[in-house]
């Protein structure tokens, strides 16, 4: 009898033992996986609307990791799978080049000109580190975006991601927290936003060997390999967010708290080059075409613009809003201009960038960001060609595709 109960006692301590390792183990994948996304309020009204609706409009807002195929398709099959008996319109708004704040001006025009907008994937963490935003630029940028993402659709669900670059990885081995995933961070909790940090997953993964990035990962444009990388961590944070079985049960669209930055871009808008009042030297060109040599980008090409080639062209836009720009294809032989708003003091902007000699970079300049704002208030830019001249550049090109204001 006594060998009887120790052969059961002892057969249930194993068993025991074996539960509990195997809910160890459950717990450090599950915190291994909470290290690289934050849920914060979640993505149960986006939920809601997939299978109460059968319908749903998922946008996909960032540079040319979202505009080049890959993880993107990839999602846009297991949303699919996920809900079969819903519809989607998959709205792919990637620009290359481009980080948040073009985004957060361009956003309006690209994602939510085409109607109600239930869920928003935005990435914008390695242009605007490469891009060299400053700090207060990439919160006043990615806050604009989102602020007016809720404006447009109160219940919209929305996504920050975090994608890799070397320079991310080397921070994270030094034990730092790269400053734009800091900043887009912030923005991300203030607004209670799910994030997925797959710089800080790979930087991790490649520390403890599992892949390289020369043989495996390859380039910040993601190998075949990194881009099932990053599907797969999507999934996990969507499947962690949506569980099987359960009802969603959606919080009720809260008002907006107040802004991190008064004078965030929750306003941005991007006017015609048509828009200028006066111009002198400057040419309005319909379909404007590269004969000077060197890339295009898609939306920068074959597209209206204004084009000054000659030092002493200028123009004058009036305006309302608390922030100014041009957004120009900024090419082999882009130039300096001036400018000064409201009669002010002229300031000095070169459009020549560290790609311009290859290639007619998307490239939006603010030229002022924190103008007195009202709908009464209303502004005016000076803009002219000057005759100075990067040393690298062949010209004196302003090729203006759009203005970019921040306000009615």
């Amino acid at each position: 009898m006594f060998a009887a109960d120790m052969v059961r006692a002892r057969s249930f301590l194993l068993a025991s033992i074996s539960l509990l390792l195997i809910a160890c183990q459950a717990i450090v994948q599950s915190g291994d996986r909470q290290n690289f996304f934050e849920l914060r309020d979640g993505l149960e009204r986006s939920r809601a609307v997939f299978e109460q609706t059968g319908k749903g409009r998922v946008a996909f807002l960032g540079g040319s990791i979202t505009y080049n195929p890959g993880w993107r398709d990839q999602l846009c099959d297991w949303l699919r799978s996920r809900f079969p008996a819903t519809e989607f319109e998959f709205v792919a708004a990637g620009i290359p080049s481009t980080g948040s704040t073009p985004g957060a001006f361009r956003i309006a025009r690209d994602v939510f000109a085409l109607g109600k907008v239930d869920l928003l994937f935005e990435e914008a963490a390695v242009n605007d580190s490469t891009n060299g935003r400053s700090n207060v630029e990439q919160v006043r940028a990615m806050e604009g975006i989102v602020r007016r993402a809720r404006a447009h659709n109160p219940a919209i669900d929305i996504v920050l991601m975090h994608f890799v670059d070397p320079g991310k990885i080397a921070r994270y081995d030094r034990g730092q927290v790269p400053a734009v995933i800091r900043n887009h961070e912030r923005v991300a909790n203030h607004y209670g936003l799910p994030s997925l940090n797959l710089a800080l997953e790979v930087a991790e993964r490649i520390g403890r060997g599992e892949f390289t990035w020369r043989d495996d990962f390859k380039n910040l444009h993601p190998s075949p390999f990194g881009q099932a990388l990053y599907a797969r961590a999507m999934q996990r944070m969507l499947a962690a967010a949506w569980p099987e079985g359960r009802s969603p049960s959606p919080r009720e669209s809260a008002l907006l708290p107040p802004p991190l930055d008064p004078f965030c871009y929750d306003r941005g808008r991007l006017l015609p080059p048509s828009a200028v009042a006066e111009a002198d030297g400057f040419e309005l060109v319909d379909r404007w075409q590269n004969e000077v040599g060197g890339g295009t980008r898609p939306g920068f090409v074959d597209v209206p613009m204004l084009v000054g080639t000659r030092p002493g062209a200028s123009l004058r836009l009036p305006f309302h809003g608390s922030a100014v720009g041009v957004f120009v294809a900024a090419g082999p032989d882009a130039g300096v201009i001036e400018y000064r708003i409201d009669g002010g003091a002229w300031r000095r902007q070169d459009l020549f960038t560290r790609w311009s000699r290859g290639l007619h970079l998307p490239w939006l300049y603010v030229l002022a960001a924190d103008l007195e704002r009202g709908a009464r208030q209303e502004h005016e830019l000076e803009l002219r060609i000057i005759e100075q001249q990067n040393d690298k550049s062949r010209g004196h090109a302003c090729r203006i595709v759009h203005f970019a204001v921040n306000g009615a």
